[in-house]
């Protein structure tokens, strides 16, 4: 028998997958064969001598000490793609977000509530100061084209943007997958200063560390809309 350490919240379709028999799953067993887990940090942690293997349930593992591991013949695994179309959309709901102020508008419009027939007129008058500009035909950088990153670029292009592409790395698979609408751009200079909305879809190493910073910042259009649903560190 095996045992199985969660660190973070795993979903029981997933962790149907073991068989019983064979795994314990606990998320306080204390010397585990195994360890999966998502953003929780094991930097810190004791690595028990039972442990043979760790599974990332994402793209990551800058919150896995890939050194101690390694040094202690323990595997990691992770699972690049698994959650890209969730990501996707979750960065097409914040580039909406970023472009109409939709959470000001709700909260001003429960303002309203016991105006009673002056609510319409109210609403009228108001209105104007929650709009924002429409995203088709805007011009979107996404920076890293993985799983994630070429979805989101196919979608934008779909919703009307135009689209520029970043990624030194670019696989073959993805560039199969990517729309022949987008433009790739060779130098990320390129997205800084054509675009309107930038979007961030890299793992965080230490060459990526902060590599959007006052000084990128600076070289990018008056009123960009930044988007990183990556990792705060970037």
């Amino acid at each position: 028998m095996y045992n199985l350490l969660t660190l973070n919240k795993i979903a029981k379709c997933g962790l149907d997958n073991f068989d019983k028999t064979k795994y314990a799953i606990s998320d306080n067993c204390e010397n585990p064969d195994c360890i999966i887990l998502r953003s929780f940090n094991m930097h810190d942690m004791e690595l028990g001598e039972n442990l043979a293997a760790v599974a990332r349930a994402g793209a990551g593992v800058n919150n896995i000490p890939i050194d101690k591991c390694s040094e202690k013949g323990i595997v990691v695994f992770n699972t690049p793609g698994a959650n890209a179309n969730a990501v996707k959309e979750l960065t097409l709901a914040g580039l909406l977000l970023a472009s109409r102020n939709i959470v000001g508008g709700i909260q001003w419009a429960q303002t309203l509530k016991g105006n009673g027939d002056e609510v319409g007129k109210m609403v009228e008058k108001g209105k104007s100061a929650f709009a924002g500009p429409e995203i088709s035909g805007k011009s979107i950088g996404v920076i890293g084209l993985g799983a994630i990153g070429v979805r989101v670029a196919n979608a934008a292009n779909h919703l009307g943007m135009k689209v520029y592409g970043y990624d030194p790395y670019l696989s073959v698979n993805a560039a199969w997958n990517l729309t022949h609408n987008a433009i790739h751009a060779i130098d990320i200079k390129e997205i800084f200063e054509n675009c309107d909305y930038i979007t961030i879809h890299v793992p965080l190493t230490p060459e990526t560390k902060g590599f959007i910073n006052a000084e990128t910042i600076a070289t990018m259009r008056d009123g960009v809309r930044i988007l990183n649903f990556a990792r705060g560190d970037l």
